[in-house]
């Protein structure tokens, strides 16, 4: 089973959440590309089973140039077929704004039509080891719904 990790990271929390979830994941058994969404195209998720997106929401709920472009790429796809999952940081000053990013990728990969695997995993700020449990435990339901 192929899984393809793509995240955005200002801080260094989203590249830490997806190096945690890339070695679960290939502790049980997925072969894992991983890699930054500036240097990505939204269209190398069409080689992949499972879709990662891990992703920090900047300030009141923007989008940094780097995750809109991969959100306008994204959003032109058709990704029936394939599944996904959603992780992301933020920070809880901002409230209602809190990790939104994470949940308009997770909006879009529906829309586009993928099947989600796991409920969205987001964190404050970078990842403790609560967090850490919490990524661990996507990666088990992934792999249980995905690798039977």
């Amino acid at each position: 089973m192929k899984a393809r990790i793509v995240y955005a990271s200002m801080t260094g929390n989203d590249a830490d959440i997806a190096d945690i979830l890339d070695e679960d994941l290939q502790d049980y058994g997925f072969d894992v590309e991983t890699s930054e969404a500036e240097f990505t195209d939204a269209s190398d998720y069409l080689t992949t089973d499972l879709c990662i997106f891990v992703t920090y929401t900047y300030g009141e709920g923007q989008m940094t140039d780097e995750i809109a472009d991969f959100y306008d790429q994204l959003k032109e796809l058709d990704l029936s077929g394939k599944f996904f999952a959603v992780m992301g940081s933020g920070d809880r000053v901002y409230n209602d704004h809190f990790c939104e990013n994470v949940f308009d990728f997770e909006k879009m990969f529906k829309e586009v039509g993928a099947k989600e695997v796991t409920k969205p995993v987001t964190i404050e700020n970078a990842p403790g080891d609560d967090d850490i449990d919490l990524i661990d435990n996507a990666a088990k339901e992934m792999a249980e719904q995905l690798n039977g």
